[in-house]
């Protein structure tokens, strides 16, 4: 599953990218967890969660059944 998920997270950055930020895969947990990194401009951004909960784990959702939530780390 984590090279899925890394698969769609690829598809997202360009748009994180775009504002000055990025997000790194930091590992796929077998109960679903996705865990992630944001930098850049997306490090300390009010928007930052989000971002995390409707961008990219709305995202991972829709298209893996198997990830049932993103948190940052």
């Amino acid at each position: 599953m984590k090279e899925e998920v890394q698969k769609i997270i690829d598809r997202i950055r360009p748009n994180l990218q775009a504002d000055g930020g990025d997000v790194e895969l930091i590992d796929v947990g077998d109960d679903g967890v996705v865990k992630v990194r944001l930098v850049g401009a997306c490090h300390g951004c009010p928007m930052a969660q989000m971002t995390l909960k409707n961008g990219i784990e709305k995202s991972l959702k829709q298209e893996i059944p198997g990830v049932k939530s993103v948190v940052s780390v």
